[in-house]
């Protein structure tokens, strides 16, 4: 009888040890469940939040994309205006300066009296482009007027107050050439002043842009290599 009570107990025991056995595997797979869906509840948080990241990265680098081209184009259009205006400038300098010696040369002249220097020098005025017409129009008068050797005192009077008004027209002239070339000159270190600003401002714009863009990028390559790894999980 104690046998038997011995083998039933053993039974009992035998049972509680599977029992527990059983309600341990359940355990073990409810927390491996839960952990699985946790990790996967984790997964789908870590693909969302590297698409959402990636394609605002997209966005930006599609708009650092196009200010960089804006201001690429802005310094091209305006390096082709500077260049224009410095052409402009240097002819119109050059310009000045060759009426600015004409001027000099025909008031030396006059001034010496060198009768055989005197008609070349001033036809070299006349036939500079920014002389203005009336006086070509004075000087071509002076010049058709020539004195005749046997002048009479009066006539000699009169053809040196004509000679001294040439020079004083002329080197009125040449007072206001100079002036305007000084304004030329002036203009001229203004422009390109502001161009040198302006370059600068929209280098600086795009080197600052182009190395956001190069960051961004890097990290948005990050961001979708990370979410490949969450899907291959």
């Amino acid at each position: 009888m104690q046998k038997g009570k011995d083998e039933k107990h053993a039974e009992q025991v035998q049972f509680a040890a599977y029992k527990q056995f059983c309600d341990d595997t359940v355990v073990d797979k409810r927390r491996a469940i839960e952990e699985a869906e946790s990790k996967i509840e984790k997964l789908k948080a870590d693909i969302e939040k590297h698409a959402t990241t990636a394609e605002k990265l997209g966005r930006e680098i599609a708009v650092h994309d196009e200010d960089i081209a804006t201001w690429k184009g802005d310094l091209k259009a305006a390096e082709k205006i500077r260049d224009i205006e410095k052409a402009n400038y240097k002819a119109t300098h050059k310009d000045y300066s060759e009426s600015i010696d004409a001027l000099g040369r025909a008031i030396e002249t006059l001034k010496k009296k060198d009768v055989d220097k005197k008609q070349a020098s001033l036809v070299q005025v006349v036939s500079m482009n920014r002389m203005p017409s009336d006086v070509k129009r004075s000087i071509q008068a002076f010049l058709q007027d020539e004195p005749e050797p046997e002048m009479s005192a009066p006539e000699a009077y009169g053809y040196e107050a004509q000679s001294g008004g040439i020079i004083e027209m002329l080197e009125k002239l040449a007072d206001k050439f100079v002036g305007e070339r000084n304004t030329l000159e002036k203009e001229e270190m203004d422009a390109k002043h502001a161009y040198e600003m302006m370059a600068k401002e929209l280098s600086d714009e795009v080197e600052g842009a182009t190395v956001a863009r190069e960051e961004k990028s890097g990290a948005k390559a990050k961001n979708l290599q990370g979410k490949a790894d969450a899907e291959g999980d």
